[in-house]
């Protein structure tokens, strides 16, 4: 079977911030190589470091609703990854990501999806609108 054309979101170009992140020997699974589970840690990770380096982690946080992620090929430890991050839309209250897990130094991804984060107050969990440096990050981030 051919292997499918990812067309832009397999370059790295497409992705505004990469986040470099060391894999653990705890991260490979009984088939010698890393969960497909871990790359969402990965990925929540680069996102949220992303926003907590720029100041935007506010009062609201973001609670992931949707998810997709499709693989490419396979990473082990002791592999370094980078995952890149965009944005692909700015709502009232919600943002979706698109991102690509790369073993660092190479031009093709493990890994390629989407997640959407809609932001709610904390105390209440009901959507609440992005605040104004939080937009400014992500909107910083559109792909």
């Amino acid at each position: 079977m051919p292997a499918r054309d990812e067309g832009p979101l397999a370059q790295r170009a497409t992705y505004r911030a990469f986040h470099t992140v060391s894999t653990r020997w705890a991260d490979n699974d009984q088939y010698g190589h890393i969960n497909n589970a871990k790359f969402y840690e990965f990925v929540d990770s680069a996102v949220n470091a992303h926003l907590l380096v720029a100041g935007a982690l506010g009062e609201s946080i973001g609670l992931v609703v949707d998810s997709g992620c499709r693989y490419t090929s396979a990473l082990a430890f002791p592999d370094v990854i980078e995952v890149g991050i965009k944005v692909d839309r700015v709502g009232t209250s919600s943002v979706t990501y698109g991102f690509a897990v790369f073993r660092r130094g190479t031009a093709t991804p493990a890994a390629i999806g989407h997640f959407v984060h809609v932001y709610v107050d904390a105390a209440t969990r009901r959507p609440k609108p992005l605040d104004g440096t939080l937009k400014a990050v992500v909107e910083n981030l559109l792909a």
